[in-house]
Formats: structure tokens, C-alpha cells, sequence
């Protein structure tokens, strides 16, 4: 039995069991080559060429919110910069109902609050006694495109001048997959993107070719 069912080019269906994330994503990122290949191959930026992935490993990523509900589908690793001792914290958030949330950038400060308040209290502080930097990431493979804001400021309303100093300024980063359908990485050998290739495979061929990456 399985808590979700998914066809090429389609949105996961959810099971009567309720359950909120998908348990074969969840263990394909478990692994370190996935995430190193997500942050090689869709962190489209320079500082990623400054990460030492021989050091990934994996975080507890459990957090209970304000209500008791634990957070299931959340993967936390961490990774060193290679010219020090330092960390990076990668989030990664798995998201799989097929209407989009608007209030994502909502839930994603959330989550980084709980997750900043764990590290606070195992001590996990840089060498100047703050906080290490976080990547939140939300990877979304539904069908129906992206609209939410990625950023938090633009969920609250406008206010008179001066006050909108104070408003919360947090921004993530979406990993839309249907967009990279008809965007292959130069590198064929990035697992992440056989994944996005499965998922956007709309007929036999597509998953023969694909199938054969992974293959090779």
C-alpha cells in the first residue's frame, strides 16, 4: 500500500490516509548525491562552486509547531564552506498538493524560526556566536503553475510610511519542476535531473530515455 500514487505528467493524488507529502521524494533526498546535484544543478548561483559536498549529512528535521502537528516532510542538511569550519544549512521543503499555497513564504518563516531556535539550543553557532545561513528551498512537482509570492513582505498588507520598515523580509526559493521540462542541464548525469525528466515524461519515449540515463 502505498500513501501516494503518481503518473508521469500528473499531479500526486492524495490516499485516504491524509497524509501530506510523498514518502519515495522523501527518501530520494535522503541521500547526499540528490541534494548535492539539486544545489550543483538548480542553485544557479556562484557561491555554490565554494561548498564542499563530500561533507553533506543529513539534520534532524522534525519540528513541532505551535498546534503539536510535527513536520514530516522536511529535510534539513548542512554542508561546510571548503575555506573553513563553517556551515550551511539547506531546508528543503517537499511540496506536493496540487493547488499551490499561497501563504508558502508564511509557513517557510515558520519552519526557519523552529529550526533556528533547535540550532540555538544545540549551541550550532558560527565562530562569531551567530546564527549560520539557511537556503530554504521548496520543491514543488504539482501540475498547476506556481503563482504564490516567494516573498514574505509582499503577504502583508501595504501601511503608512515608516512602518513597512518593520514587516518581515524573508524570500525562498522555488523549484517549480514542470518548468524544467524543456530546460536539460548540460550535465546528463545529474540525478535530480533524471528525476525532473521522469516527471515530466508524457509518453513512453520520454521514459525509455531517461530510464536510460539513469541507467548509464
Amino acid at each position: 500500500h502505498s500513501d501516494w500514487t503518481r503518473t508521469p505528467g500528473k499531479d500526486a493524488r492524495m490516499s485516504s490516509s491524509g497524509n501530506t507529502h510523498d514518502p519515495s521524494y522523501k527518501l530520494l533526498f535522503s541521500h547526499p548525491e540528490m541534494i548535492a546535484d539539486l544545489l550543483r544543478g538548480y542553485v544557479r548561483q556562484s557561491w555554490v562552486e565554494q561548498l564542499d559536498f563530500a561533507s553533506l549529512e543529513r539534520v534532524n528535521g522534525h519540528y513541532v509547531t505551535a498546534d503539536l502537528r510535527e513536520r514530516e516532510n522536511d529535510l534539513v542538511w548542512r554542508v561546510r564552506w571548503t575555506n573553513g569550519d563553517r556551515w550551511l544549512y539547506v531546508y528543503l521543503l517537499l511540496e506536493f498538493q496540487s493547488t499551490p499555497d499561497a501563504f508558502m513564504a508564511l509557513r517557510v518563516m515558520t519552519y526557519l524560526g523552529l529550526l533556528y531556535q533547535d540550532l540555538l539550543k544545540a549551541g550550532q553557532l558560527t565562530a562569531e556566536g551567530k546564527l549560520p545561513p539557511v537556503l530554504p528551498l521548496v520543491l514543488y512537482n504539482g501540475e498547476r503553475p506556481w503563482r504564490a509570492s516567494t516573498e514574505m513582505a509582499e503577504l502583508i498588507d501595504t501601511v503608512p510610511g515608516g512602518l513597512e520598515v518593520f514587516r518581515p523580509a524573508l524570500r525562498y526559493l522555488l523549484l517549480e519542476e514542470s518548468r524544467y521540462a524543456d530546460d536539460p542541464l548540460p550535465d546528463t548525469r545529474n540525478l535530480v535531473a533524471s528525476v525532473f525528466g521522469l516527471e515530466n515524461s508524457c509518453s513512453p519515449e520520454d521514459l525509455r530515455r531517461v530510464l536510460g540515463r539513469l541507467i548509464d
